[in-house]
């Protein structure tokens, strides 16, 4: 029986792929699979490889950067006042302890306190004296009965001295009597000297201010037992001057002079006062490198003795460069600034500092005011370097 396909059946065989079913037969091999597996690894290898010369390729070089540049500025000179600071405490000018120059005893009365103005001899405090005062009275009488025997013999010596005239008494007799009034007038004199020995030791049990001036500390208390081994019972300034004793470093103190005006500034207070300097001490500490300079105070209800204080010392007015503060560095060896110089090289300057303000710092040595000074990144430069200098012009 003969079967008849399609015309599309028939066409289709006619054009099929002769090398398509070998092709797949290949592939599907473990030949064809190993190649696609080399085929791929190597695709990979080649992007990885474009990948790492892309990245290895240089990009543009930029040209070779110069000395960095830095802010200078030429200082020059100015007036700048010729100010030294200096710190201190307040203490009195005549710091005068106060204490017991008697016997001593129970402190009946406190007739003074801290912070009180007294007179020359008035009394601070009152010892008990009861014990003292009888013995007065018992040497008071003694006294008297002396004078009394004093006043008979001289009664007698008289009227044997009438006698001796008739002959009733002899010169012997009268010498005798002469001798007895001496004796007892010389009793009268020690009696009364014990009066006033007595007198005096009653005195000294009053404790009594040696000179004017304002009481700064009362240490002792009613009741208390003193002596003179007890130690000061009151502290009083004499006259209520007070002074401040500033500390000030060795290379100042050739500055000072005496009656040269000083602000004084006490700690924490919001104002000042004007001192004056009455002494320039000619001792300097040989450990700290500090002399003193003793500065008398008005009086002023804001000073207190003990307190801190600033002094700040005006001697005149010279001319100095003066730096920006971001100018001045320091560290272990001192203060200093760096310069550029003539080569654009920085160099590092040693300097003494002045007085310091809102317009900048003065240079007291190291600058004379022509050099260039580096105005701020000194932080970041060091000796010997070669910037760019750029003047700034202010």
């Amino acid at each position: 029986m003969n079967m008849q396909f399609p015309p599309q059946l028939e066409e289709a065989q006619v054009h099929r792929d002769p090398v398509q079913p070998a092709r797949q037969t290949f592939l599907k091999s473990p030949a064809g699979r190993w190649v696609l597996a080399l085929l791929g690894l190597a695709a990979v290898a080649l992007m990885v490889w474009l990948l790492v010369m892309k990245a290895q390729s240089r990009g543009p070089v930029a040209p070779p950067a110069g000395p960095p540049a830095v802010s200078v500025m030429v200082p020059g000179l100015v007036e700048v006042p010729e100010v030294v600071q200096a710190t201190g405490t307040i203490s009195a000018r005549r710091d005068m302890p106060v204490g017991v120059v008697g016997e001593g005893g129970a402190v009946e009365t406190i007739r003074a306190e801290a912070g009180q103005y007294v007179q020359k001899g008035q009394v601070l405090a009152e010892i008990d004296s009861a014990v003292q005062r009888a013995q007065l009275q018992q040497l008071r009488a003694g006294a008297e009965q002396a004078r009394a025997d004093a006043r008979l013999a001289r009664a007698e010596l008289e009227r044997a001295q009438k006698l001796v005239e008739r002959g009733f008494v002899s010169r012997a007799d009268i010498d005798r009597r002469q001798a007895t009034l001496d004796a007892a007038e010389a009793r009268v004199a020690v009696a009364d000297a014990q009066v006033r020995e007595m007198q005096e030791r009653i005195g000294r049990l009053s404790i009594r201010a040696p000179e004017a001036g304002l009481v700064l500390e009362r240490s002792v208390e009613p009741g208390q037992v003193v002596s003179p081994a007890t130690g000061p019972l009151f502290r009083i300034a004499a006259g209520g001057a007070l002074e401040l004793r500033a500390e000030v470093a060795e290379q100042d103190m050739t500055a000072l002079r005496v009656g040269e005006a000083v602000t004084v500034t006490p700690s924490g207070a919001d104002r000042s006062v004007t001192g004056t300097i009455w002494l320039v001490e000619p001792v300097i500490d040989p450990a700290r490198r500090l002399g003193v300079a003793r500065i008398s105070l008005p009086a002023d209800p804001m000073l207190r003795v003990g307190g801190f204080a600033r002094a700040d010392i005006v001697g005149g007015t010279l001319m100095r460069p003066r730096v920006p503060q971001s100018a001045v560095l320091s560290d272990n060896e001192g203060s200093f600034v760096y310069v550029v110089g003539k080569d654009d090289k920085v160099v590092r300057r040693p300097v003494k500092i002045g007085p310091v303000s809102r317009e900048g710092i003065a240079i007291r040595e190291g600058l004379d005011g022509s050099e260039r000074v580096v105005v701020s990144a000194g932080a970041f430069l060091r000796a010997g370097e070669v910037v760019t200098p750029v003047l700034r012009k202010d």
